[in-house]
């Protein structure tokens, strides 16, 4: 055992590939994904005004909408066309529209119609500078309110409680902030790692066959092939796990993500992830003993994995096939897993069934251990 697993740490050291998509690759991808994201919102999206009112009030709603976070005033248009060519040519993600006497039908109480423009093209802008614009309207609208019913000689509390009668009090819990960072990262990360896990386990199994090296490995191993396989799978399994705990060391430990589960639960959830995602690239191997095959459903299977975690679209909104469909996908245990016992401290007993599904998935080889010893013995490698 110990002569196979030398083996396989020479081969690891020796083929760049290895090198490449088990370090450099997933180091590369944890630091670029943080990055890009990293002020945890987009900030200072350009619109566009027309302000055909041209009043102090409407100057005071523009530089209004300017001071939001999400949204910075670029440009003033003359009319709606000028507006939307910009929209369409990217230059504004959307503009609003201050139509004339706005101002005097605010004052007068007529109900002023403001028109907001945005591109839903990009669905993330769009929907932030919705949001952004619509809360500068009912601000703008309250504070003509509050002037108007000072001027009659009403006090303080008694416009406040005409204006927001119902007061609401608000709290984001896990993610205060409300970032994408927190949102995404701690997806994005280990799905692309489990991708490449995926890929390099029936990389290094095809590659036998094809560079011939296969008798040598299963004369070592005795010719049992389960000893030959998990020497195989354990040098490869340190790498990836130190290389996913250095992952998470740097989400959690140096950007300060939220983590109240614990390091212990997070260490528990890298190594059942890796296993994992061995354990099912071996079966796709030995399923499809072609590694161009393996490696290409592989791909696909691992590029799936980022629609069918339910971040981007949640598994319960979807049809019932695919609902079922989503338990086929490590991935999903593994956010299931993070969700509710490292970000929200839930007992480990309410995903059991998700780690048992991970552990499933990392006994696969036992169904296909022996068709891939027939492959290894009775067939050549076809390119």
């Amino acid at each position: 055992m110990k002569a196979l697993i030398a083996r396989e740490i020479r081969l690891l050291l020796h083929h760049p590939i290895y090198v490449i998509c088990m370090v450099v690759l997933p180091l590369f991808i944890t630091v670029f994904f943080t990055s890009i994201m990293n002020s945890g919102q987009p900030v200072n999206m350009p619109i566009g005004v027309i302000d055909n009112d041209n009043t102090s009030t409407t100057r005071k709603l523009t530089r209004l909408i300017d001071a939001f976070q999400s949204a910075e005033v670029v440009e003033h248009y003359n009319n709606i066309a000028d507006a939307r060519k910009a929209v369409q040519r990217n230059e504004i993600y959307g503009f609003i529209l201050f139509p004339e006497g706005m101002t005097q039908k605010m004052i007068s109480g007529r109900q002023p119609r403001m028109s907001v423009y945005f591109s839903n093209a990009t669905l993330l802008a769009g929907s932030l500078l919705y949001k952004e614009m619509k809360t500068m309207c009912t601000l703008g609208n309250a504070a003509v309110g509050q002037a108007t019913m000072t001027a009659r000689g009403a006090t303080p509390q008694q416009t406040m409680a005409f204006l927001q009668p119902i007061k609401l009090d608000t709290h984001n819990i896990g993610n205060p902030w409300v970032s994408y960072n927190i949102y995404l990262s701690v997806m994005l990360i280990p799905t692309c790692i489990m991708l490449f896990i995926f890929l390099l386990t029936a990389y290094s199994l095809g590659a036998e066959q094809k560079f011939g090296t296969y008798k040598q490995w299963l004369e070592m191993a005795d010719g049992n092939m389960l000893k030959a396989l998990y020497s195989k799978l354990i040098p490869q399994a340190c790498v990836h796990l130190i290389i996913l705990y250095a992952c998470f060391l740097y989400i959690f430990g140096i950007l300060h993500f939220p983590a109240p589960g614990g390091i212990g639960r997070l260490m528990l959830l890298g190594l059942l992830v890796v296993i994992a995602a061995q354990g099912f690239g071996v079966f796709l191997y030995g399923a499809i003993p072609s590694m161009r095959m393996s490696m290409s459903i592989c791909s696909l299977w691992g590029v799936l994995n980022f629609s069918m975690v339910g971040t981007a679209f949640p598994i319960f909104a979807m049809d019932a096939p695919l609902q079922t469909l989503s338990w086929l996908f490590p991935m999903r245990h593994y956010y299931l897993i993070y969700q509710l016992c490292i970000f929200n401290t839930y007992p480990l007993a309410n995903v059991m069934t998700s780690i048992i599904a991970l552990i499933c998935f990392a006994l696969l080889p036992l169904l296909v251990v022996r068709r891939m010893k027939k492959t290894y013995n009775n067939f050549e490698y076809i390119p």
